[in-house]
């Protein structure tokens, strides 16, 4: 694989001697801007002992100067392709080669060596137009090649109508996705112009493009240039920017699309002439999480890194995550089969050179447990997989206990006795508190882990947090399918909010927490600002293009059994640390005694044995002073719902839906 690998590199570097259109140029460039140096060293007028010494040393002098282009790999670059970034490679091999023949001529100062002295303003003259002959070339091949491909696409295909567009957003963003429009000549975009702002950029221009105006200007704008669609190029932008933009464009009305962020670009997600449409993440506005690398590569670097639960929507972000810290191994433990192949085919796609291995395994499997960890020895254990849902949860309270309390124990017992380093359990606001079966058997998870603090050397630690945008199950996914099918968008009551951040945004500050943990703690994500899920369903509908109680109604289906009106991420009376990052705190949350510990799991161990739901609820409430576990069975009923009208705006009373309510 090396030498192959190898073989590769080489054959990129000496492409050029497959091309001798290109290398003649160059030598006719180098040659001719020598001349040109001597010339304007003597006024056009060159006696013949200059001209001799010019022939014997231009040899010298271009070889020079292709061995300091070869050098600085100013060969690999494709033509096509050439950008100012691709100027320091030109400009480090004009300093290369100017140096080097400075050094000649001051160093070989014997008799001997006449013909190799250049004159130093021959030197310094003649590298400047050299390597700017070059440039020029390339740039003027590069421009050659885009009006060759324009008029090949316009004469092979008819030309498409393109979209007259306006660009919100003359900064890097911006510059970036005008260049890349520019460049392609199949770009079904006329950009028109820009809007910003920033009014000191009004009248000014990006890459030939003028700014036209700010947002006030767009609707004016739209209509004078018969705009199509805006894009929106504004990196890091505010949800309230986007929203407010949004509102701009459907009064026009225009459609409206926005570039992903550089962020987005950076960890490879997507590509800069990508362009989506708006979507309920831009508006939430979650800010981007800025990350101590140094910190996070002491913590993952060279470590052999488990992620249970890899398959899901945190386990497979957090392997995203990880493998830009170069860890020695992953481990990818999942019991799904399907979802263990997705994840292990797009680590293969996009992260060739990562080491891992994919596991099938149940977490509550203890044979196969041990003989993983006894196997592979992970040195740092992100413990992903549970059960979540919480109406699911509430109907099989037996198979919560088993996974979130129990298999967290086992896999947590296993790190300890094979040596982790660091134990990292995902958790929920919903163990703040807990009304659910599931939030109450992920707060015994967290009790478990400190637990196991006092008893290993391993560091556990549990993170905290509330719902995490379009993760498996999750609200919006929901939504989304039933805007698609038409259908009405089901909210369980007007004022229910929750917590949200993105995936991403989750999975990184998981991996910070981890990095900052001494063992014992229970970190708590800053979530922001509660979101109303009802605005969220509004929010999404007109996203698609259409009208919440017009096109789409909104049907109230009353709370289910477990859920509260809005998630805490704090218990009544703990207090929060500050940590070095701003959006983790600590929660200095009492622990419990080995003894009551201990206590805790025999009566869920015997309520198990039994298959006992009502006990396995008492339990709960018994154990967990602050849960409100409701001890009734969960039955199906039949439950009289609730919709916004239509044309009225009144609640009006839907029937014949079914939900799992008490």
């Amino acid at each position: 694989m090396t030498n192959l690998s190898e073989k590769l590199q080489l054959e990129e570097r000496l492409w050029f001697l497959r091309r001798p259109f290109q290398l003649l140029a160059d030598v006719a460039v180098l040659c001719g801007a020598f001349f040109l140096a001597y010339l304007f060293r003597f006024k056009f007028d060159i006696g013949e002992y200059y001209f001799d010494n010019a022939l014997n040393q231009l040899p010298f002098v271009v070889l020079i100067q292709f061995t300091s282009l070869f050098l600085v790999g100013a060969y690999s670059i494709i033509w096509r392709y050439v950008s100012l970034e691709d100027i320091k490679a030109f400009l480090k091999a004009a300093s290369v080669s100017g140096i080097i023949l400075i050094l000649v001529r001051l160093l070989l100062i014997s008799e001997r060596f006449t013909r190799w002295q250049v004159p130093l303003s021959i030197i310094l003259v003649d590298t400047f137009i050299a390597f700017a002959g070059l440039l020029s070339l390339r740039i003027l091949r590069r421009f050659v090649y885009e009006v060759s491909e324009k008029r090949t696409y316009q004469i092979g295909k008819r030309r498409k109508i393109r979209k007259q567009t306006l660009i919100v957003g003359a900064g890097r963003l911006g510059a970036a996705t005008i260049k890349e429009v520019a460049g392609r000549a199949d770009a079904e975009l006329e950009v028109k112009g820009f809007i910003d702002d920033d009014r000191r950029k009004k009248g000014g221009s990006v890459s030939g493009i003028k700014v036209l105006g700010t947002t006030d200007d767009l609707a004016r704008l739209a209509d004078e240039l018969n705009i199509d669609q805006v894009v929106l190029a504004i990196d890091q932008a505010k949800s309230k920017d986007i929203r407010r933009i949004l509102d701009i464009c459907r009064a026009i009305p225009v459609k409206a699309q926005i570039v992903p962020s550089l962020n987005e670009i950076a960890h490879g997600r997507v590509s800069i002439n990508r362009f989506r449409d708006v979507q309920i993440e831009d508006l939430l506005g979650r800010e981007p999480v800025q990350l101590d690398d140094k910190n996070l590569h002491e913590f993952l670097t060279d470590k052999v890194v488990m992620v249970s639960g890899a398959g899901g929507s945190i386990g497979s972000e957090l392997i995203r995550q990880i493998v830009h810290f170069s860890p020695a191994l992953l481990l990818l433990v999942e019991r799904t089969e399907f979802a263990l192949f997705q994840i292990e085919r797009e680590l293969v796609k996009n992260f060739p050179e990562t080491k891992f291995v994919p596991l099938l395994a149940d977490i509550g499997d203890a044979p196969r447990m041990r003989e993983i960890f006894s196997l592979y020895k992970p040195e740092v254990v992100f413990h992903a997989a549970a059960h979540k849902h919480v109406p699911l949860m509430e109907i099989n309270p037996t198979e919560a206990i088993k996974n979130n309390i129990f298999a967290t124990r086992l896999i947590g017992e296993l790190a300890g006795e094979f040596g982790a380093k660091n134990f990292v359990l995902i958790s929920t606001d919903k163990a703040v508190n807990p009304t659910s079966i599931m939030g109450a058997s992920k707060r015994i998870a967290e009790i478990v882990l400190q637990d196991l603090n006092q008893i290993y050397k391993t560091n556990y630690m549990a993170v905290r947090f509330g719902n995490v945008l379009g993760s498996t199950g999750s609200v919006i996914p929901i939504f989304r399918e039933q805007i698609q099918e038409g259908k009405a968008v089901t909210v369980t009551d007007p004022k229910m909010t929750r917590y949200f951040m993105t995936i991403p945004e989750a999975s990184q500050l998981v991996l910070q927490a981890g990095a900052l943990g001494t063992g014992g703690e229970i970190f708590i994500l800053n979530m922001g600002e509660p979101v109303k899920i009802l605005d969220l369903a509004e929010d999404m509908i007109r996203l698609s293009g259409l009208q919440p109680y017009e096109d789409i109604d909104i049907v109230f289906t009353g709370i289910r059994q477990g859920e509260k009106l809005f998630e805490e991420l704090e218990i009544t009376g703990e207090n929060l640390l500050n940590t070095t990052h701003p959006k983790i705190f600590i929660g200095k949350i009492a622990t419990y005694s080995n003894e009551e510990v201990a206590s805790m799991l025999n009566n869920f161990r015997q309520a198990l044995e039994e298959n006992n739901p009502a006990n396995i609820r008492a339990l709960l409430n018994r154990f967990l002073p602050e849960a409100n576990i409701c001890k009734e069975k969960v039955e199906q009923k039949s439950a009289v719902n609730f919709a916004v009208s239509a044309n009225q705006g009144n609640i009006i009373a839907a029937q014949g839906l079914t939900d799992n309510i008490s």
